[in-house]
């Protein structure tokens, strides 16, 4: 589903709506957006050939339960679930619906949770946060087998080419500046 060496133009401010439909694009992450919204922003974005991930965790007005997560997945029609937790990522995954784990690459005691709890959900990709840990990203795709996308303090080309070339194989970020790279 993801090609090689993208980049991911994730929503955080509507003002940048736009200019996410018009690109080049063809995934796009929601980020932090409102539950009475989500709907129509998807379908606005399906309308214009984009695959939308959604962040369930930073949805505001929804909870990321079960419940929650069936919500974006039957009504919404998200193409990808994004969350930190394992259980969200299993429903998700029960119903063909790609599923995205977000790791947090805290310290080692943290890092070796998450790994373990990636090797018993087994997500379709594995979003490791901060980004800009190509040591991490590496060690994470070598441990689980799972395509990595390196999201999180992604600054700069730099930080992009980066994690590009340290074994994600996507960047997610929300600098409007770095969506043209």
């Amino acid at each position: 589903m993801i090609s090689e060496r993208n980049i991911f133009p994730v929503l955080r401010d509507m003002r940048y709506f736009e200019k996410i439909l018009n690109s080049q694009h063809e995934i796009v992450v929601f980020l932090e957006t409102r539950v009475s919204q989500l709907k129509d922003l998807v379908n606005f974005a399906h309308q214009h050939n984009k695959k939308v991930f959604v962040h369930a965790d930073l949805v505001k007005g929804l909870k990321a339960d079960e419940y929650g997560i069936e919500y974006l997945v039957r009504n919404v029609k998200a193409d990808g679930i994004i969350s930190t937790r394992g259980n969200a990522i299993s429903f998700v995954k029960k119903n063909n619906v790609i599923g995205i784990l977000r790791l947090f690459a805290l310290d080692s005691h943290a890092l070796d949770n998450n790994l373990k709890m990636c090797k018993k959900v087994q997500p379709d990709y594995i979003e490791v946060l901060p980004g800009i840990l190509p040591g991490i990203l590496t060690e994470v795709h070598e441990k689980t087998g799972v395509p990595v996308i390196a999201g999180g303090l992604i600054r700069s080309e730099q930080d992009v080419l980066y994690a590009l070339e340290n074994g994600a194989k996507a960047v997610s970020t929300s600098n409007p500046e770095l969506w043209q790279l």
